[in-house]
């Protein structure tokens, strides 16, 4: 369209002022990148400028005289009836953001701004709008609607600052990394966060961003408000005004702990697998070895160029390649495997016996991608268990020999011991001399006490030999308590052996012999262990299906770290301030009774006071 065709002409000699302002106005209208249209109160279009045309895509022709609504989106109509009442009332609507609908259908964003038109008179007869596209600046808007909504959002510190480092804008992001708000940092200089002794990389920084250069993941240290110093990645990149000038920076910084404590922790992983005695090497799940360290090359034989890439049956016999195929099938299920003993090769064709630990190795998602091996050479542990074997057997061998002595030697010697009983008895009746008889009782209470030894040799060797025996039957355990409390009376008549009990009459079942021997041989024991005492308490109650003996001393105790060897076959308790004999099988034979007849044993013992031990039986044994 020929735009200077139609503007008015205006002739020089014969215009009049009015005419002159009209023509002005006509040519203002025609030339101005705004649309300009006017319409009638009914909303029928009077005019219709080349801008109009521009816009709409309808020339003047095809837009006077039809209804504005040829322009108004379905959806939008009742913005027409909303302008026309402001209208017919003389007010004027100013930068009225809408969409409008051009002739090929698209929608444009427009800013309109609509005024009334009056006659000579004065009054309303009409519209004239003036509308702007604003698709550019609405685009802008989105765009740095976007781009704010990117930064408050962002999870990286984004900071930005005048050429002389005054910050100028401060995110969330850089709140929560360096402990200061918003209002406390803009307008700051951004020393506020850098360490005295780094100041220096600011002078650095500038210097780069006035020639125009960006700087990339540069990484430092900054400091919080708490006075911490935290590693960072920082990014920073020229700020240009309009006109290209720079005047500032903004910077993305992102706080690394996490990737230094990473990288150290790689670091220090490395430097153990590099330094490790232990061969370490890794492999994909398709059996790939991806990585070798200095003990798999002493181990095997291959450098870590020989082995990377290589499969894995690189230093798998062929007769044990089945192992391969187990081992990856529960890497697979992310399950571990410790200690598999196993065979490898080595480069050299000799077979190294290890002992083989693999874990899954996943990626950053969890997925297994491989596995890694710890495998020990245990050629040197083998060596030692089948020497630890042989030492072993050789002992059992020993011990079963020695356990055969003791029964035999024990054996023997009853026969002995009880001639010589005999023939002092014998004596005793013929001798007439009262000081003569005096040593003849000493003598036999050593046979008593020597008989009493080889009776307890000989039921170890049938505890060991698993022949001891009992003969169960009901009996009263008062009735057995108070045999054995006179029978060591006798025998003992300096000491007071004095039974706490309500218990009158209490029957069970088991081996009223082999109690009594208990009951005999702790007695024994308290007299023993209680040199310059003169009283024993012994207690016989009754609990809940079972029944409580337990016999108490006043003399020197046992240390509590000895207290659980006590009832340990031939252990003696070694203590200098007790000067006393005996083999340290009585207990030992105690606890095996007592434990046979289902019943348990302990003592409780506090040193240089005395010590009380106690045993525990079933009420109706089932033996």
């Amino acid at each position: 369209m020929n735009h200077d065709a139609k503007l008015p002409q205006i002739k020089a000699d014969d215009s009049s002022p009015l005419e002159d302002k009209q023509a002005m106005l006509a040519a203002i209208i025609a030339s101005t990148d705004d649309t300009i249209v006017s319409k009638t109160l009914e909303g029928i279009i009077t005019s219709w400028n080349p801008a109009a045309e521009r816009m709409f895509g309808y020339t003047e022709a095809e837009a006077v005289g039809q209804h504005i609504s040829l322009i108004i989106p379905h959806d939008r109509l009742d913005e027409e009836t909303f302008i026309i009442r402001q209208v017919k009332k003389g007010e004027k609507v100013d930068h009225f953001k809408t969409i409008r609908r051009k002739k090929n259908g698209d929608l444009i964003p427009i800013s309109l701004t609509v005024s009334p038109i009056r006659n000579n008179s004065g009054k309303i007869i009409g519209a004239s709008k003036i509308a702007r596209d604003i698709s550019e600046q609405e685009e802008a808007y989105e765009k740095q609607a976007m781009l704010a909504a990117i930064v408050a959002t962002s999870d990286d510190a984004i900071v930005s600052k005048t050429i002389k480092g005054i910050i100028t804008s401060w995110n969330p992001a850089a709140e929560r990394l360096f402990g200061y708000s918003e209002k406390e940092a803009i307008g700051k200089h951004i020393s506020l966060i850098i360490p005295p002794d780094r100041l220096g990389e600011e002078d650095m920084i500038i210097s780069n961003i006035t020639k125009g250069k960006k700087i990339d993941h540069f990484e430092t240290m900054r400091m919080t408000k708490d006075g911490r110093q935290i590693p960072i990645s920082l990014t920073i990149s020229p700020i240009l005004s309009p006109t290209g000038e720079i005047i500032g920076a903004s910077k993305v910084a992102r706080d690394i702990s996490d990737k230094k404590a990473a990288s150290e922790k790689q670091a220090v992983l490395a430097a153990i697998v590099g330094t490790s005695d232990d061969t370490i090497l890794s492999k994909t799940l398709d059996g790939i070895i991806t990585s070798w360290n200095k003990a798999a090359e002493r181990m095997f034989g291959y450098t870590e160029e020989e082995a990377i890439g290589q499969h894995i049956s690189l230093i798998i016999p062929p007769d044990r390649l089945e192992e391969e195929t187990y081992i990856i099938s529960e890497v697979r299920k992310g399950n571990k495997i410790d200690h598999f003993q196993t065979l490898r090769l080595a480069k050299d064709g000799k077979l190294i016996p290890i002992s083989l630990s693999v874990s899954p190795v996943l990626d950053n998602s969890g997925k297994i991608v491989g596995a890694s091996k710890i495998a020990r050479d245990i050629s040197a542990e083998q060596a030692t268990q089948h020497e630890i074997t042989k030492l072993y057997e050789q002992l059992k061998e020993l011990n079963a020999k020695k356990d055969e002595f003791i029964g035999l030697a024990s054996h023997e010697l009853k026969t002995p011991l009880t001639s010589i009983n005999g023939y002092l008895q014998i004596v005793a009746q013929r001798m007439t001399d009262e000081k003569n008889k005096i040593f003849l009782q000493k003598a036999q209470q050593q046979v008593v006490k020597l008989s009493s030894l080889v009776n307890d040799l000989l039921d170890v060797s049938k505890i060991q030999a698993g022949k001891l025996r009992f003969a169960i039957h009901q009996f009263n355990i008062r009735d057995v308590v108070e045999d054995a409390i006179e029978l060591i009376s006798q025998s003992n008549n300096n000491y007071e052996i004095i039974l706490k009990t309500s218990v009158s009459n209490l029957v069970i079942m088991g081996d009223a012999h082999r109690i009594e021997q208990v009951i005999i041989n702790l007695l024994t024991n308290a007299i023993r262990y209680s040199p310059g005492k003169d009283r024993i308490e012994v207690y016989l109650i009754q609990e809940t299906n079972e029944i409580k003996v337990g016999v108490k001393d006043f003399g020197i105790g046992i240390s509590p770290e000895k207290l659980g060897d006590i009832f340990s076959r031939f252990y003696r308790v070694d203590d200098t301030n007790a000067n006393v004999s005996g083999l340290g099988i009585g207990l030992y034979l105690c606890h095996e009774i007592i434990t046979r007849h289902k019943g348990r044993v302990w003592a409780e013992s506090e040193p240089k006071k005395g010590s009380t031990f106690w045993f525990v039986l079933p009420c109706l044994a089932d033996l």
